[in-house]
Protein backbone atom coordinates (compact mmCIF):
# COMPACT_ATOMS: atom_id res chain seq x y z
CA UNK A 1 0.00 0.00 0.00
CA UNK A 2 2.86 2.21 0.33
CA UNK A 3 3.37 2.73 -3.24
CA UNK A 4 0.22 4.01 -3.59
CA UNK A 5 0.30 7.05 -0.61
CA UNK A 6 0.78 10.33 -2.29
CA UNK A 7 4.80 11.75 -2.22
CA UNK A 8 2.96 15.17 -1.97
CA UNK A 9 6.34 17.10 -3.35
CA UNK A 10 4.91 15.21 -6.63
CA UNK A 11 1.61 17.19 -6.72
CA UNK A 12 1.18 21.59 -7.57
CA UNK A 13 -0.87 22.62 -5.13
CA UNK A 14 -3.13 24.50 -7.47
CA UNK A 15 -5.07 23.15 -10.72
CA UNK A 16 -4.24 25.25 -13.40
CA UNK A 17 -7.53 27.70 -14.42
CA UNK A 18 -8.18 25.05 -17.52
CA UNK A 19 -8.18 21.86 -15.26
CA UNK A 20 -10.56 23.29 -13.08
CA UNK A 21 -12.99 24.87 -16.06
CA UNK A 22 -12.61 21.43 -17.54
CA UNK A 23 -13.62 19.48 -14.08
CA UNK A 24 -16.66 22.32 -13.42
CA UNK A 25 -17.91 21.61 -17.15
CA UNK A 26 -18.13 18.25 -17.03
CA UNK A 27 -19.68 17.93 -13.34
CA UNK A 28 -22.18 21.15 -13.57
CA UNK A 29 -23.42 19.47 -16.77
CA UNK A 30 -25.14 16.51 -14.78
CA UNK A 31 -28.18 16.96 -13.36
CA UNK A 32 -28.64 18.69 -9.94
CA UNK A 33 -25.10 18.68 -9.57
CA UNK A 34 -23.74 22.27 -7.80
CA UNK A 35 -20.62 23.84 -7.02
CA UNK A 36 -20.08 24.67 -3.47
CA UNK A 37 -19.52 27.75 -2.42
CA UNK A 38 -17.03 27.70 0.11
CA UNK A 39 -14.80 25.39 -1.96
CA UNK A 40 -13.72 23.90 -5.39
CA UNK A 41 -16.42 21.03 -4.73
CA UNK A 42 -19.57 18.99 -6.10
CA UNK A 43 -22.16 17.68 -4.81
CA UNK A 44 -26.20 16.65 -5.42
CA UNK A 45 -28.94 17.75 -3.14
CA UNK A 46 -30.88 14.47 -1.43
CA UNK A 47 -33.59 15.13 0.90
CA UNK A 48 -32.46 18.92 1.20
CA UNK A 49 -28.85 17.81 2.19
CA UNK A 50 -25.52 18.33 0.03
CA UNK A 51 -24.36 14.60 -1.21
CA UNK A 52 -20.85 15.30 -2.58
CA UNK A 53 -19.21 13.18 -5.25
CA UNK A 54 -15.88 15.38 -6.35
CA UNK A 55 -13.75 17.95 -4.13
CA UNK A 56 -10.61 19.08 -3.87
CA UNK A 57 -8.14 17.44 -1.66
CA UNK A 58 -7.19 18.59 1.30
CA UNK A 59 -3.95 17.98 1.90
CA UNK A 60 -2.05 17.85 5.49
CA UNK A 61 1.48 19.59 4.66
CA UNK A 62 3.10 18.86 8.23
CA UNK A 63 1.80 16.97 10.97
CA UNK A 64 -0.99 18.30 13.24
CA UNK A 65 -1.56 20.98 11.31
CA UNK A 66 -4.48 22.45 9.32
CA UNK A 67 -5.04 21.12 5.77
CA UNK A 68 -4.69 23.01 2.98
CA UNK A 69 -6.38 22.86 -0.37
CA UNK A 70 -5.48 21.54 -3.44
CA UNK A 71 -7.43 21.71 -6.74
CA UNK A 72 -4.00 20.13 -8.71
CA UNK A 73 -6.10 17.26 -7.00
CA UNK A 74 -9.42 15.83 -6.81
CA UNK A 75 -11.02 13.08 -4.42
CA UNK A 76 -13.88 11.22 -6.76
CA UNK A 77 -16.11 9.13 -4.96
CA UNK A 78 -16.14 5.53 -6.07
CA UNK A 79 -18.67 2.65 -5.36
CA UNK A 80 -16.56 1.15 -3.21
CA UNK A 81 -12.81 0.81 -1.55
CA UNK A 82 -12.01 -2.30 -3.38
CA UNK A 83 -13.12 0.27 -7.09
CA UNK A 84 -11.02 3.00 -5.82
CA UNK A 85 -7.83 0.26 -5.03
CA UNK A 86 -8.27 -1.34 -8.61
CA UNK A 87 -8.53 2.30 -10.25
CA UNK A 88 -4.62 2.83 -8.20
CA UNK A 89 -3.48 -0.51 -9.51
CA UNK A 90 -4.37 -0.09 -12.82
CA UNK A 91 -2.74 3.18 -12.73
CA UNK A 92 -0.75 4.71 -9.67
CA UNK A 93 0.20 7.79 -12.28
CA UNK A 94 -3.32 9.36 -12.36
CA UNK A 95 -4.83 8.04 -9.22
CA UNK A 96 -4.16 7.51 -5.37
CA UNK A 97 -4.70 7.64 -1.95
CA UNK A 98 -3.38 8.72 1.57
CA UNK A 99 -4.37 7.48 5.10
CA UNK A 100 -7.04 9.95 5.60
CA UNK A 101 -9.39 7.73 2.74
CA UNK A 102 -8.45 4.35 4.73
CA UNK A 103 -12.23 2.61 4.61
CA UNK A 104 -14.16 5.52 2.42
CA UNK A 105 -14.48 5.21 -1.16
CA UNK A 106 -13.22 7.63 -2.82
CA UNK A 107 -9.86 7.93 -4.61
CA UNK A 108 -7.98 10.41 -5.45
CA UNK A 109 -7.35 12.03 -8.93
CA UNK A 110 -4.11 14.02 -10.60
CA UNK A 111 -6.04 16.06 -12.78
CA UNK A 112 -2.95 16.75 -15.02
CA UNK A 113 -2.91 13.59 -16.07
CA UNK A 114 -6.35 12.37 -16.39
CA UNK A 115 -7.87 12.53 -19.62
CA UNK A 116 -11.13 13.88 -19.70
CA UNK A 117 -12.76 11.09 -21.10
CA UNK A 118 -11.51 9.20 -18.22
CA UNK A 119 -12.90 12.74 -15.71
CA UNK A 120 -15.97 12.13 -17.59
CA UNK A 121 -16.73 8.59 -16.57
CA UNK A 122 -15.69 8.85 -13.37
CA UNK A 123 -17.42 12.08 -12.38
CA UNK A 124 -20.63 10.69 -13.52
CA UNK A 125 -20.30 6.95 -12.43
CA UNK A 126 -19.65 9.61 -8.78
CA UNK A 127 -22.74 11.47 -9.16
CA UNK A 128 -24.99 8.60 -9.94
CA UNK A 129 -23.45 6.87 -6.68
CA UNK A 130 -25.14 9.73 -4.69
CA UNK A 131 -27.89 10.78 -6.78
CA UNK A 132 -31.33 10.31 -5.92
CA UNK A 133 -33.23 8.12 -8.38
CA UNK A 134 -35.50 10.96 -10.06
CA UNK A 135 -32.05 12.46 -11.30
CA UNK A 136 -30.39 9.66 -12.38
CA UNK A 137 -33.06 8.10 -14.08
CA UNK A 138 -32.82 11.44 -16.53
CA UNK A 139 -29.51 10.07 -17.49
CA UNK A 140 -29.21 7.81 -20.02
CA UNK A 141 -26.21 4.71 -19.83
Amino acid sequence: MSDTILASRDIPRGATAAQCERVRNIALALPGAEEALDRFAFHVMVKDKPKGFAWSWLERLHPKQGRVENTAVLAIRTSSVAERDLLIAHDPTVYFTEPHYNGYPAVLVRLDRVTTTTLESLLLEAWRIMAPRELRDLVLD
